[in-house]
């Protein structure tokens, strides 16, 4: 007589495979949510260095590749490197306001910048072991004040796209809200009406008929996609050898820094979406990769890379939290920068289409921080305190990006994001509180690692 088989254990959501038709469906639509960030980074630093259009367009694909190799290794890990979670890389932004001025240095420019990225890279990947032993410094109470805070500060960018973008030539005109609107109320439809497949697509649902809205508007500009090469490889050190100066590398290695507590943030809050603990071990695994990543990226030509938050709303947004998925967006990436007519067809999506797409999924990345807020003890006043000033001092940068312009130019890359001051003021204010003096609390032994 043969023994019954014992039930299959369900695999968690962090390692569902999905069908092929729908695997592919959600792994464009991350790709079509960072695409905007991934070659926006490149665009300022190319045109702030005087690049000719041919020359950002090479940065622009050498950025793609090296984020979609930086995501499959995120999302599948190989070796040491990579936290195994449905991630997305690409570009930073903390280090655009350091490049930048790199860029109108003499006696630096590309080059330079490039030699001072791998040697931020390297630093790196000395630091990440030590650095990865702060996630015991982040209970729910300082977590989801983090996740929260990089909800709303993402949110003027969805409105700044919903309005047409940075160059519309008139901000908030009816046809971009019209088309911001028909994205998002689409969302919200299939949210509603529909269940399983269409609702982890209905972003690109939304995203394909605000485009069509738009092509109809005349707003799809694909000039000069006819003259863009059929296919472009890129190759190593294109701008001439990295050069390596002290200064240009201290303001990157600070700029690494930044992105660590920035990754740990949204590592962290990924976990809790995908019911991942983010022990230790896995933190390292994933602050490796970043710092890799950027190695890498000096020499392919592009700079410091970072996991996207972004994505962390879509993942939030679909219920979708498969690591497949973001590796086969790596994949696409990867493809894109090998085909440059495609990556000039994705970059023709109108800002406004973003707009109404990102309206929903940033305040979902907002809403995940309030419901794990709920799992602190949010009726103490000072946790109050914490979460109030720290949301504060995270939106200042946002609100008015010039508030801190008259502090040291070293120091843009914590200014000048709202997430790294969220962190680091949730962080303090959470040991000052909480831990010294022996008053150690809940806060922190939820999330004491050993």
């Amino acid at each position: 007589m043969t023994q019954p088989s014992e039930p299959a254990v369900p695999l968690s959501p962090n390692e569902q495979r999905l069908p092929p038709l729908q695997l592919l469906l959600v792994a464009i639509q991350h790709v079509l949510l960072m695409y905007g960030g991934a070659v926006a980074v490149p665009l300022i630093v190319g045109q702030a260095a005087g690049l000719s259009r041919e020359e950002i367009a090479f940065l622009i694909n050498a950025d793609l590749l090296v984020a979609g190799i930086a995501t499959v290794v995120q999302s599948l890990g190989i070796g040491p490197l990579g936290i195994r979670m449905p991630v997305m890389m690409g570009a930073s932004f903390a280090a655009v306001g350091s490049m930048v001025v790199m860029a109108g240095m003499p006696g630096v420019g590309m080059p330079g910048i490039f030699g001072a990225t791998i040697a931020a890279g390297f630093f790196g990947l000395l630091i990440a072991p030590f650095v990865c032993k702060i996630v015991r410094f982040f209970p729910p109470l300082v977590t989801g004040t983090v996740i929260t805070s990089i909800g709303l500060s993402l949110f003027p960018v969805a409105v700044n796209w919903a309005g047409g973008g940075s160059a519309a030539t008139q901000f908030g005109a009816l046809q971009y809200l019209a088309i911001a609107a028909l994205v998002l109320v689409t969302i919200l439809l299939v949210n509603r009406f529909l269940r399983g497949f269409w609702v982890n697509v209905s972003v690109l649902i939304g995203m394909a008929l605000g485009y069509v809205l738009a092509g109809a508007f005349g707003m799809v500009d694909l000039s000069g996609i006819g003259a863009a090469p059929a296919m472009q490889v890129v190759t190593p050190n294109h701008f001439g050898a990295p050069e390596f100066q002290l200064a240009p590398i201290l303001s990157m290695c600070l700029v690494v820094v930044i992105i660590f507590v920035e990754s740990a943030g949204m590592f962290l809050a990924l976990g809790k979406i995908t019911g991942q603990e983010v022990d230790p071990q896995k933190l390292r695994r994933g602050l490796l990769c970043d710092a890799g990543a950027s190695f890498l990226a000096g020499f392919m030509n592009t700079f410091t890379h970072s996991s996207f938050a972004q994505n962390i709303g879509l993942v939030q947004m679909t219920g979708v939290r498969s690591r497949y998925v973001t590796a086969v967006a790596g994949l696409f990436l990867i493809g894109l920068s090998l085909l440059p007519k495609a990556a000039f067809l994705v970059a023709s999506i109108p800002p406004a289409v973003l707009g109404g797409a990102g309206i929903a999924m940033f305040g979902m990345v907002a809403a995940t921080g309030i419901k794990i807020l709920q799992e602190a003890d949010i009726g103490d006043r000072r946790n109050q305190l914490l979460v109030a000033v720290s949301i504060g001092l995270g939106m200042a940068p946002v609100v008015r990006p010039e508030f801190f312009a008259h502090l040291p130019h070293w120091m843009e890359p914590i200014t000048h994001s709202g997430i790294a001051m969220a962190t680091l003021s949730a962080v303090t204010l959470n040991l000052l509180f909480n831990v010294l003096g022996g008053r150690e609390r809940a806060t922190l032994s939820g999330a004491a690692l050993h």
